[in-house]
């Protein structure tokens, strides 16, 4: 059973085991009637034919108190987004698939490229941002959710505990953060977590002091879950990082434009797992070495935006901070792995550790660079208002893309 603990800025609302996964389910399909809730799967085609995706349209299937689903697709050729649509066929709600490679989506990307208001660079960032834009210009959805297509241990669960305290209107939430416990076989993952960025909030907390920006990232029990829900009016507000910094970058947006007591985290899931990024030590534009710096950048902007005043010294003192707290934080670790009888691999700990170290200093440098190269994508509102047509434009795409041939 799950603890009861309040113990930071945001509402946490744990999973304690007292409600049937039915019950809520039965709750869930009362307030549909009048919450029309849509979820956004952001997808690579390789997910298609990974190990996770068919058991989450599995369990998908018996969701059907969500009334849209919109599957958004990189990196599909033509034939291989003709297979994505059989693929995701057996889901029973309004399914509409993206094709963020396709020509017609290519073409409206083109449109908004020499104002200067098109995403750029592809990845996670740029398909959840046209998703949202669709469902903006549709206007029917009152709660947006979305969450990864890598979840190897998905269960329904997930978006029922995601959605419900935003569709319960009694709870009054407008933004929901999902966490989770990160074990996998025998062992703690969730290593930029624990090892990075928890330390480096606290870090920053010891080099500041007293900051309620920090004090908010700190009450996240998993800052980088890629597990969200909005109620639909603060999405049109949302700028969304275009990089490794999207979790935290919307957290961030959370921040700055929804009051904190509008703000959750709830518990989805016993278990989590999903395809693990390697560190790539010797190579810092890859995985967790690339992600680290990235993150470590998306949180100095929104410092900036604070007024803190950042310099080549105050990176090092930083640094000096972090490692000192992550060393700490890892022997706390240490010792619940032992008391739980799971593994922990000290050296390679510590490893990452160093890694992500240097990843302070790396961030620190490009932000003093470069400190108005933002990676925020511009938001709904400015677009629609630059591009009055737009949500027509995007909208005749999908259709045309997802009519049968």
């Amino acid at each position: 059973m799950s603890d009861f603990i309040q113990n930071g800025v945001i509402a946490t609302l744990h999973n304690l085991r007292t409600r049937s996964l039915e019950s809520l389910e039965t709750k869930l399909h009362e307030l549909s009637t009048h919450q029309s809730m849509a979820l956004i799967l952001p997808s690579l085609y390789s997910e298609l034919e990974g190990p996770a995706m068919g058991n989450i349209v599995e369990q998908l299937k018996h969701a059907t108190y969500i009334d849209h689903i919109v599957v958004g697709l990189d990196q599909a050729d033509e034939s291989q987004f003709e297979k994505a649509k059989k693929f995701f066929e057996p889901l029973p709600q309004r399914l509409d698939i993206l094709w963020q490679d396709g020509p017609r989506l290519r073409a409206v990307d083109e449109m908004l490229e020499p104002a200067g208001l098109s995403p750029g660079q592809p990845g996670k960032g740029r398909n959840v941002w046209y998703c949202f834009g669709f469902l903006l210009a549709r206007d029917e959805a009152d709660v947006i959710g979305l969450h990864d297509c890598d979840i190897l241990t998905y269960s329904r669960e997930l978006p029922a505990r995601l959605f419900y305290p935003l569709a319960n209107p009694d709870l009054g939430y407008s933004f929901a953060k999902g966490y989770y416990s990160r074990i996998h076989d025998n062992r703690f993952s969730g290593r930029v977590t624990r090892l990075f960025v928890m330390p480096l909030v606290r870090a920053l907390k010891n080099v500041l002091g007293p900051m309620t920006f920090l004090d908010y990232l700190d009450s996240f029990r998993y800052p980088l879950s890629g597990e969200f829900a909005f109620r639909t009016d603060v999405v049109k507000t949302l700028r969304i990082p275009g990089d490794w910094g999207l979790e935290i970058g919307v957290l961030s947006e959370a921040y700055r434009n929804i009051k904190m007591r509008d703000i959750c985290q709830v518990d989805i899931a016993d278990v989590y797992d999903h395809k693990h990024q390697e560190l790539s030590p010797e190579d810092a534009n890859k995985g967790l070495s690339r992600m680290s710096v990235e993150i470590a950048r998306s949180i100095y902007g929104k410092l900036a935006t604070e007024g803190v005043e950042m310099s080549t010294e105050f990176f090092r003192t930083l640094k000096a901070a972090y490692l000192r707290t992550a060393l700490d934080m890892l022997e706390m670790y240490y010792a619940d792995a032992r008391i739980n009888a799971l593994q922990l691999d000290y050296h390679r700990e510590e490893e990452a550790i160093e890694v992500y170290t240097q990843s302070i200093i790396k961030a620190g440098e490009s932000f003093l660079a470069t400190p108005m190269n933002a990676a925020f994508i511009p938001n709904w509102r400015r677009i629609f208002s630059a591009v009055p047509d737009i949500g027509e434009q995007i909208m005749g795409a999908v259709e045309a893309d997802n009519a049968q041939p």
